[in-house]
């Protein structure tokens, strides 16, 4: 079997005879060619394809990027809008405390609505903030501290104005130091050392270590030492189920039995057991449990 392939021209005339084998190999090397042709179109056309989708699947994260932006901006703007109301409040407060404590009569230092009181504990580094939120958290923090510093403040004030829990047959007055100032008070407060909100069953009384710690009443010493969390705990009962404590001392100055005067040295300031700093830890107690001491320490003597 072959082809003939016959020209004639005006001028020139030819034939061109292909054999089988020829004639085979000849259109398997076209066929080739046509499918490596079509397959690189159809290579280029699916590139294109993915690039487009690339594309768009880029434009629509981009829109939804825009879109948290103006959402996180909002949101950002309403809380600094209500922190501002919060620091607003907190002037207010303010005035009105400090007003208070002018009419009461009271030591300005240890109610001192201006500023916080110094506080301490550790920093939790597992706590991660993200960049550029530092300051807006840090006014969040400042706000909340001030607005328990002033609540504590407040309810301090109220229980001493309106002489609230005053048992007429103590006959506790004054405060447990010879020197020093009120640095917190009774109530829920942030523990220093865990940072959660703990109740604080007495109030402390600051001062340098080596300061006299005095009894606020006569009565009995029932405990003089070591107790866990107090440190150098004292404990004195003064009749009709009242009985006064004062812990984290640097040494005692008394002993169970003995039987002490009101302003009497009982033992030195310290920061033993639970403590972060030199301090009296005061607590009054009635039938076993705790009062704030408050209104015992502003009573008339």
């Amino acid at each position: 079997m072959s082809l003939t392939l016959h020209y004639k021209g005006k001028s020139t005339e030819f034939s061109y005879q292909i054999g089988k084998r020829r004639l085979v190999t000849s259109v398997v090397l076209l066929c080739g060619l046509l499918l490596v042709s079509s397959r690189s179109t159809y290579q280029v056309e699916e590139s294109h394809a993915r690039i487009d989708f690339a594309k768009s699947g880029l434009m629509q994260q981009r829109q939804e990027v825009d879109e948290l932006k103006q959402t996180t901006q909002q949101q950002l703007a309403g809380i600094m809008l209500k922190l501002a109301e919060v620091q607003s409040e907190i002037t207010r407060v303010n005035a009105l405390g400090a007003r208070l404590v002018e009419q009461a009569g009271l030591n300005q230092d240890e109610f001192s609505f201006n500023q916080l009181p110094p506080i301490g504990g550790p920093v939790d580094e597992s706590v991660v903030t993200i960049k550029g939120t530092n300051e807006i958290l840090s006014k969040i923090d400042s706000a909340l501290e001030t607005l328990d510093s002033k609540t504590q403040q407040l309810a301090a004030l109220e229980s001493i104005m309106l002489n609230h829990h005053i048992l007429e047959e103590a006959s506790l007055a004054g405060r447990p130091i010879e020197s020093g100032w009120l640095s917190s008070y009774y109530g829920v407060r942030k523990d220093p050392f865990t940072g959660m909100p703990a109740m604080h069953k007495g109030i402390d009384f600051a001062g340098k270590e080596g300061e006299a710690v005095v009894s606020t009443g006569a009565g009995l010493v029932t405990w003089a030492g070591e107790r866990y969390g107090y440190g150098q705990l004292i404990e004195i009962d003064h009749g009709d189920g009242i009985v006064t404590r004062y812990g984290h001392n640097k040494a005692v100055s008394v002993k169970i039995g003995d039987v002490v005067t009101k302003g009497q040295e009982i033992a030195l300031m310290g920061s033993t057991g639970r403590s972060t700093g030199a301090h009296v830890h005061y607590e009054v107690l009635k039938n076993g449990r705790q009062q704030d001491p408050l209104p015992f320490v502003y009573r008339e003597r």
